[in-house]
């Protein structure tokens, strides 16, 4: 089981679908070497600096926290089931909803889509929010998206800068 990574007065709180294999026997957060999540935080400017997937508690120094919508880890997301994903968005909603971070980012359009049963979703903000936290749809950093690392850097920097701009 891998633990969220969560606190009070976060900017934003990302959100995979689950976690892979690689991450579970590992026991952090988007271990696998291929995902690139921890690089896209980095280049859209939410660390300082490249955190490794077992440096992941720092990211509350940065603000920033993560969790998932399903706990239990599987080699792809396709093998979840609805039922554990509509789940996933009740008990995501509860968290959310206790933390307030400034923002919530869901990093997969199907998974959000599912979790809130929202049936059309495009990339960015949504106009839904959980109490006062804004939710966002972000690209999977997944290696098996086939973004490149600098398009989902810069849907990252995206959600980064309009975080900066509500603080002003």
């Amino acid at each position: 089981m891998i633990n969220d990574i969560l606190a009070d007065n976060l900017d934003v709180v990302f959100c995979g679908i689950n976690p892979g294999l690689s991450s579970a026997a590992q026991g952090y957060h988007f271990a696998n070497p291929s995902n690139r999540f921890w690089k896209a935080i980095y280049q859209a400017g939410f660390t300082g600096r490249l955190l490794s997937p077992q440096e992941e508690l720092l990211l509350l120094t940065y603000r920033c926290g993560i969790t998932a919508l399903v706990a239990r880890a599987t080699v792809g997301a396709a093998e979840l089931r609805a039922d554990e994903l509509r789940q996933g968005g009740a008990d995501l909603t509860a968290k959310i909803a206790r933390y307030q971070p400034a923002a919530l980012a869901v990093l997969g359009k199907q998974a959000f889509s599912q979790a809130f049963g929202v049936r059309k979703v495009a990339w960015g903000r949504q106009a839904t929010t959980i109490g006062r936290t804004r939710l966002w749809v972000l690209p999977n950093p997944s290696g098996l998206n086939r973004a490149t690392l600098e398009a989902l850097s810069a849907s990252y920097r995206e959600l980064y800068d309009a975080l900066n701009t509500d603080k002003k």
